[in-house]
């Protein structure tokens, strides 16, 4: 790996996972793409950039990889954010989660990763690992038919018919598990071909295609609609739950646009910010910042809570009733407050990452 695309994608992993914070915040970066609108998709494309072929022949290392990377660090949040949950109790009134069970503990995050509340977002890390593993042994069944227009035609398939399917057949466990694997294997796909034949073969990112793309994307906001789970949510999806909404193909065509304008904009401030030691430590810390973003929201909403003088001055996010102890997705009014959350979120659970990371090396040198 080549020191510019390196650092281009630790710039992309730091432009992800804020896009994943500033949408549990309820606002956009990118002016055009509502919050949810493609950032998981974004995060899948990555996934498949950073593949490399020679697992194919070694899958044993490819899952001991994937397992030391991916799931041991995800279970071992899961034990510290069982004691803070348990520990919460007395203090809140009630448990924020599924009742503790070996079930929610090892089967749930596979199913939906919405155990425990305050570390929700890492719902995506076990759906990422089953999708790398299925994404690996299709290319292996690919790689013996030897016919990239097939692969590529499959793949497409995947992308595009899979919402329309969802729609058609009940919607039971399995099937949503099924259906955000097949809905990721995509975007995946997309990223691993993009690296292998587009990134350094065409240029996709001249003043045309980016004519092209903003006009485009301006005509799928046509579908948009306010963030509002009464009224339905328009370009944005909720992956998680299958929750697409009316929409059959356009949370593809926004994830697409929304991916090509993060790369653009990659390309552009990379010169500028490939020195920033911020922004490096951010692309860096993505899973911890994924891990605990939720948790530092919640501190903030009590801390202010504590000190308000009515429960009125929280904002309610998302689609969660406020309680007094139900403060989950809440953060605290008025709007002003959003920037300052993002920027203690992002800052505190960046260099807690950091802290992490430290503590861990002088206990495994």
């Amino acid at each position: 790996m080549d020191k510019i695309f390196s650092g281009e994608m630790t710039l992309l992993k730091a432009l992800a996972i804020l896009l994943v914070v500033s949408g549990h915040l309820e606002f956009s970066i990118f002016g055009m793409f509502p919050p949810y609108s493609f950032q998981l998709a974004l995060f899948f494309f990555i996934s498949g950039m950073l593949f490399k072929d020679k697992y194919l022949d070694d899958v044993y290392t490819y899952f001991k990889r994937r397992i030391k990377s991916l799931l041991l660090p995800y279970f071992g949040y899961e034990i510290v954010y069982l004691l803070i949950t348990l520990a919460l109790v007395p203090v809140v009134g009630e448990f924020l989660g599924d009742t503790p069970s070996l079930k929610t503990f090892f089967i749930t995050p596979f199913l939906n990763g919405h155990q425990l509340l305050l570390c929700a977002p890492l719902w995506f890390v076990p759906q990422l690992f089953m999708t790398m593993i299925a994404f690996l042994f299709l290319l292996r069944i690919f790689r013996r038919i030897n016919n990239e227009k097939i692969t590529l035609i499959f793949f497409l398939i995947l992308g595009f018919f899979t919402i329309p399917v969802w729609k058609m057949i009940p919607h039971t466990t399995l099937a949503l598990v099924v259906m955000r694997t097949a809905f990721s294997l995509f975007f995946v796909y997309i990223g691993y071909y993009y690296v292998k034949h587009i990134k350094d073969k065409h240029d996709i990112f001249t003043p045309k295609w980016f004519g092209a793309i903003i006009f485009f994307q301006s005509f799928l906001w046509l579908f948009n609609r306010d963030f509002d789970p009464y009224h339905g949510i328009g370009l944005s999806y909720v992956l998680v739950w299958g929750r697409f909404d009316e929409q059959l193909i356009v949370p593809v065509f926004t994830s697409l646009t929304g991916i090509w304008v993060s790369l653009f904009a990659v390309k552009i401030l990379y010169p500028y910010l490939k020195d920033v030691k911020l922004i490096q430590d951010i692309g860096n810390s993505t899973y911890h910042i994924m891990a605990n973003h939720l948790f530092v929201m919640y501190l903030i909403t009590t801390v202010l809570f504590h000190f308000a003088d009515s429960p009125l001055m929280l904002k309610i996010t998302g689609s969660h009733v406020f309680t007094r102890g139900d403060k989950i997705y809440s953060i605290f009014d008025p709007v002003q407050m959003t920037y300052l959350y993002f920027v203690v979120v992002v800052l505190v659970t960046t260099y807690f990452a950091k802290f992490q990371k430290f503590i861990y090396k002088k206990i495994f040198p």
